[in-house]
Order: C-alpha cells, then sequence, then structure tokens
C-alpha cells in the first residue's frame, strides 16, 4: 500500500470512541455461539459504545478463528487465545485486565443469559452499586427452561452455601451474568484466586471484607432475568466444578490460608490414602509378600493415582496432555521419590516396633502429602 493510498485509508476511519463498557465472555469450544453473541449484545447496548472481549482458553472448535474473523468486521471486538492455561475465574481476570473501560459485563457465551438487561445493569452502577448481578431468582428471575430440574436443585444449594458465605442478602450468588465498576474490582484483584469456575462469589467475599475494613458496605444491585436454554454446544458443568466451588467454599472460610488448590490435593490425597492402603492389604496379606515390599507396591501405585487425580481436578486449569502428560507423570514420580522414600522408611520402622500394618503405612503416607504438594506444584505443573 502507497503513502498516499494509506493516508486515504485513514481518512476514511471513523473516531475512535472509549468505550463506555467492556462485555468479557470466557469462552471454550463456543464457536457457534460468539457471533450470534455479540449480534446480540450489540443490540441491546445500542448507542452505548462498548468492546466485546472474548478469551478462550484455546477451543479445539476454532472458536478463536470465529472472533478473530468477527474482529476483521467490528473494531469493538478483540480476542484473547489462552495457551496452556484454562479455567473460567481466571479468563474473566485475564479479560478484565485487559479493559481500560470504566465498567465490565461478565456473560457466558452459550446464550443463556439474558443480554437485554445489559443497560439496565449499566445504569444501576453508574448510580453507585458496586455490582450489578443478573439474577435467576429474585424478583421475576426464573431459571425458565435453562436447567434441569436436578441442576436447579444443586444451584439452590450452592446459593445457600453462598449466602452463609457471604453474609448478604443476595439472591443469586452463582450467578455467572453480572456487572460491576472496574475500579472496585481493581481494589480487590490481587486477592481473588484464578482456580475455579465460580467468580462472583469470590469477588463478593473479598469486596465486603475490603469495604469492611474500611467503614464502607458494599452496595449490590439485581436485575432479574429468564435464564434461556443453552443454543449450541455442550455445558462445561461437572462433578470437578462442583468439587471445585466446595474448594472455594471452604478457602474463602479461612480468609485464603488454606488455598483451593491445597485443598484439592489434600481430598485427592485422602483418597490416594484409601488407595495406598487397599493395595497394602492385598500385597500384604492376601499376597503375602514382604512389608517393605508391599509398602513400596502400595507407594507407587498411590502416586500414580494421586498424578491422575491431580491433573484432572486440583490442576484441571493446567491440565497436562500429550507427551507433557507423560513427562509430568516421570517428574511427579521424581519430586515425590523423597516423600517416598521417607514414607517407606518410616512405615517400616514403625512395623517393626508393633507390627500393625495399617498404622505403619498411614503415617507413612501422611509423612509426604504437604511436601508432595509444595514441590509438585512447582515442577509438575508449573
Amino acid at each position: 500500500m502507497s503513502v498516499i493510498q494509506f493516508e486515504s485509508h485513514k481518512t476514511s476511519t471513523q473516531a475512535w470512541v472509549a468505550p463506555q463498557l467492556a462485555v468479557i465472555v470466557p469462552s471454550y469450544n463456543e464457536r457457534d455461539n460468539v457471533a450470534l453473541l455479540y449480534e446480540k449484545v450489540t443490540t441491546a447496548l445500542g448507542g452505548i459504545p462498548f468492546e466485546f472481549i472474548v478469551v478462550d482458553d484455546n477451543s479445539p472448535d476454532g472458536t478463536v478463528g470465529v472472533v478473530r474473523e468477527l474482529a476483521q468486521q467490528h473494531a469493538n471486538v478483540r480476542a484473547i487465545r489462552r495457551i496452556g492455561r484454562r479455567g473460567l475465574s481466571s479468563a474473566v481476570i485475564e479479560g478484565i485486565s485487559s479493559t481500560s473501560a470504566p465498567y465490565f459485563a461478565v456473560i457466558d457465551a452459550d446464550l443463556q443469559h439474558d443480554e437485554a438487561i445489559l443497560p439496565t445493569m449499566l445504569e444501576m452502577a453508574m448510580a453507585g452499586d458496586d455490582i450489578v448481578v443478573g439474577t435467576r431468582y429474585g424478583g421475576e428471575g426464573s431459571v425458565g427452561a435453562g436447567l434441569s430440574k436436578a441442576r436447579e436443585a444443586g444451584s439452590r444449594f450452592a446459593t445457600l452455601l453462598s449466602g452463609i458465605l457471604t453474609g448478604q442478602g443476595l439472591s443469586d450468588p452463582m450467578s455467572g451474568f453480572f456487572l460491576m465498576r472496574r475500579d472496585v474490582f481493581d481494589q480487590i484483584a490481587p486477592s481473588l484466586s484464578d482456580e475455579g469456575f465460580k467468580i462472583l462469589l469470590d469477588i463478593i467475599v473479598s469486596a465486603d471484607r475490603f469495604h469492611a475494613l474500611r467503614g464502607k458496605r458494599l452496595r449490590i444491585g439485581e436485575v432479574p432475568y429468564t435464564f434461556r436454554p443453552r443454543h449450541a454446544g455442550e455445558s462445561k458443568m461437572s462433578p470437578i466444578v462442583v468439587v471445585q466451588f466446595l474448594g472455594l467454599i471452604v478457602s474463602k472460610l479461612t480468609r485464603g490460608l488454606l488455598p483451593t488448590s491445597f485443598l484439592l490435593f489434600g481430598l485427592v490425597g485422602g483418597f490416594g490414602v484409601i488407595v495406598h492402603m487397599g493395595t497394602l492389604w492385598l500385597a500384604h496379606e492376601r499376597l503375602s509378600l514382604d512389608f517393605v515390599w508391599a509398602q513400596t507396591l502400595a507407594t507407587l501405585v498411590a502416586m500414580t493415582f494421586n498424578f491422575v487425580l491431580n491433573n484432572e481436578l486440583t490442576y484441571a486449569n493446567r491440565k497436562l496432555r500429550g507427551w507433557r502428560y507423560f513427562t509430568g507423570l516421570l517428574t511427579f514420580y521424581a519430586v515425590c521419590s523423597i516423600g517416598a522414600l521417607a514414607n517407606v522408611s518410616v512405615a517400616s520402622w514403625i512395623y517393626a516396633f508393633d507390627g500393625q500394618f495399617y498404622i505403619a503405612g498411614l503415617l507413612g503416607v501422611l509423612m509426604s502429602v504437604v511436601f508432595n504438594y509444595s514441590v509438585t506444584k512447582v515442577f509438575t505443573w508449573r
């Protein structure tokens, strides 16, 4: 392109207008939804200047490619492709951190949230509310056809637990649809967890504590809407998400003293103890292996079990795949070997002292739990 052509192109473009609102859309395998969502958000916001930021966790279905095509046509569309990391909470935090808009909204890509209430939510935030939540349970809000009976029951139970934690009279703290002031988010961002899938709960608890320390009260508004069925694709809800949510609840109750990842690692370790003791019993009592060999075998089996489950649960946002899965397993074996040696040595000594194989095996396992968590977090799931 020549200089003259370039100058002509520059003069033909419209003047840039700073966005008043950033719409953050975390996504994974949503290629059939994002373009339609952009159209609906554009219609809903009318003349309100906004930017549409899709934070995609490297979806194999090509979601980011669809968003880039949109960005070629619309100047207010951006795609953030994350490689090697996953998770809704961390995606939302990254998307918010990338914008300079004074207000932002978080909305799912699956079209279950009603984008038509965004202008009302923005008005309430501009009028003084710190956070405005789209609620399915307050006022005229409804889950509609968006949740099965089982999932609705689970959602309401989670809402009850969340209410106990937050102490707020909030009808839908589990909502993934909310809008808030950017300056409020900036105050609490360092205290937020990047793990899990329910960031609103984390934001409310952190912001409420931040305001309370300064003698202020967090202002939360609600706008009811009807939850719609997913437009396309599959739901991301799973038992793993439920366990991560419970871990977040406990972590927040301890004011972050026990990180969610440590709690999940401990939970996996608890199941690992069962696997270890079961293997030890089978090898020593049924197969008549010498205790040292039985304990060694049980340790190896439990280590493998722990690696597999931690990769799926504790570090789901950094899940190892392909060749990294096997190198990670080898690393896990290597860094846990010191704890395993202490495990076998201590257990053998205790067994020789009192002859109770289950007590010896249990104490040997407990010796290495904290060490394994600290080291594998650095070297395996780095």
